[in-house]
């Protein structure tokens, strides 16, 4: 896969780390060059299709940060550890649905080392009033 500029951070930290074959990203929510490309609470009671593109821009970010980490000739092998965070209003209860955006990107990127065990999780609030934050660990060959 090419190579692509890292997400830029909004913050003191790196996008992504490794230890041995294992990389760990940062949070990435719906950055594209820095700026968010949707923000607000994930609603309850309306469609999630709306969101797709935010949470496939934090997976494509966070899958991006990863790739960035391997060697020449290496390969994810498998996306081990998918965390969503949601920005959830009250009442909102489809997390895994909308994390299904996520796993559906990373399987379309990556094939089936995209799918992974997840957690889909409701906050109260992300950074930048976010919908979305995604964090992956992955497997490098």
């Amino acid at each position: 896969m090419e190579k692509r500029a890292n997400p830029i951070p909004q913050g003191n930290y790196v996008p992504a780390t490794r230890s041995g074959n294992l990389i760990f990203t940062a949070g990435m929510t719906s950055r594209r060059n820095g700026v968010l490309i949707f923000t607000g609470r994930v609603k309850a009671g309306e469609p999630l299709e709306p969101y797709r593109e935010a949470v496939c821009q934090a997976a494509d970010n966070a899958l991006t940060a990863a790739l960035n980490q391997l060697h020449e000739g290496e390969h994810i092998s498998q996306v081990l550890s998918l965390m969503v965070y949601v920005n959830a209003e009250d009442g909102f209860t489809l997390h895994s649905k909308l994390a299904d955006f996520a796993t559906d990107y990373l399987c379309e990127r990556l094939g089936d080392a995209g799918v992974a065990a997840r957690a889909a999780l409701g906050v109260a609030s992300l950074p930048g009033n976010a919908p979305v934050e995604i964090q992956i660990i992955c497997a490098a060959s």
